[in-house]
């Protein structure tokens, strides 16, 4: 016999479940983060970690604003707002379980957007059935206001990896500076992508993902990237790309997979190792581990007036659009401005690559540099 259950306040419906999965959160939270979603018959591919809570009827798009704004289950605030009664949810006695681990219906995250101080992100879901995209932004790093800690994370075999990395890989180098000089620092970032990546691997998890994260610590800007994703900065209206993409048709990528014993070929024009991935570095991937390593290559330079925006990106972005269309994009949203729009332009610029042709997952933050120095 069915039954009608209605359970507004239940852990499953909360919406910083599925929020919180996207990002690291900061000591200070963002001041808006929007999850929008579809729903979705199919259950959520077994190689990914995000899993939905429960599919409500009232549920559609969850807002975050320091306290939920709009979860379409009642206010964070604890008001009771007048509504009409909930269409009823017939449950098979049965099968009574709330559990999330499996659910047989599942909320399909489309689009993630987010906004904090000095800081914008956009992301959105291409054909994959799951999003396999993470960032990260931690603003106020060590109670410092001009320190700051962000990242994009490109999964592939699943969000696993992504995740995983965008939660642990700030504190694991954080906790490894001591000084300032730039060697010290270089090593401190090499030595918290090794330990994220270690201990990933003791996750028995499958998948990896691709890196690029922007550390801003006493006027110095730390770039770092494993992977193809990439940090462009804005210098003076010039774009000045940071890091360089690790995929194995780079020679010395190359040389240095064949050295190890493996091979890399070129199937329908993408270059690929052990005829598989097409990146060369990034954390997990722990059936190619041998070749696929998780040293990333760090660049520090001192963030000065002309430094005006940093622009991190998925490949996703950077596939179809050059790293001076990007700059050109955000510039007039974000310089010379009375009031910037960055998370227009982030947007902008997912919008360009869509349009392009892009099917993968596109992930961009943009980080106003003259924030954490003025």
């Amino acid at each position: 016999m069915p039954c009608a259950v209605a359970v507004p306040n239940s852990p499953i419906f909360s919406p910083s479940k599925v929020a919180s999965i996207f990002f690291k959160s900061p000591a200070s939270s963002p001041r808006l983060v929007q999850v929008h979603g579809s729903a979705s018959a199919s259950a959520p591919s077994p190689t990914s970690s995000f899993q939905s809570p429960a599919k409500s009827p009232l549920a559609g798009r969850v807002v975050v604003q320091g306290k939920v704004a709009d979860m379409g289950l009642g206010s964070g605030s604890g008001t009771v707002l007048k509504r009409k009664r909930p269409s009823r949810i017939d449950i098979p006695i049965a099968s009574l379980n709330f559990a999330t681990d499996s659910p047989k219906s599942s909320e399909r995250v489309d689009v993630v957007e987010a906004e904090g101080d000095g800081y914008s992100v956009y992301c959105k879901r291409g054909r994959r059935a799951v999003m396999e995209d993470r960032y990260s932004a931690v603003v106020d790093l060590q109670a410092e206001s001009r320190q700051a800690f962000f990242g994009v994370f490109d999964g592939h075999g699943g969000a696993k990896a992504a995740e995983f990395a965008a939660k642990n890989l700030d504190s694991n180098i954080v906790n490894r500076l001591t000084r300032g000089n730039e060697k010290e620092i270089v090593e401190a970032v090499k030595g918290g992508y090794l330990t994220t990546d270690e201990d990933f691997l003791k996750e028995e998890a499958h998948g990896g993902t691709c890196c690029v994260t922007a550390l801003i610590q006493k006027h110095n800007l730390v770039v770092s990237n494993a992977g193809d994703c990439r940090a462009v900065m804005s210098r003076g209206g010039v774009a000045e790309a940071l890091t360089t993409d690790h995929r194995p048709s780079r020679k010395d990528e190359r040389d240095r997979i064949e050295n190890l014993g493996g091979y890399v070929d070129c199937c329908t024009g993408v270059w690929r190792i052990q005829g598989s991935l097409a990146v060369s570095r990034g954390i997990g991937d722990r059936n190619l581990k041998q070749w696929v390593i998780a040293e990333p290559e760090t660049k520090v330079l001192e963030i000065k007036p002309e430094c005006e925006f940093l622009i991190l990106g998925s490949d996703g972005l950077w596939d179809k659009v050059t790293n001076q269309e990007a700059v050109d994009i955000v510039r007039p949203l974000c310089i010379g401005v009375d009031k910037p729009e960055p998370f227009s332009a982030c947007k902008k610029l997912v919008e360009l690559s869509v349009r392009r042709g892009s099917i993968d997952d596109i992930s961009v933050v943009v980080i106003q540099l003259g924030q954490f120095i003025s």
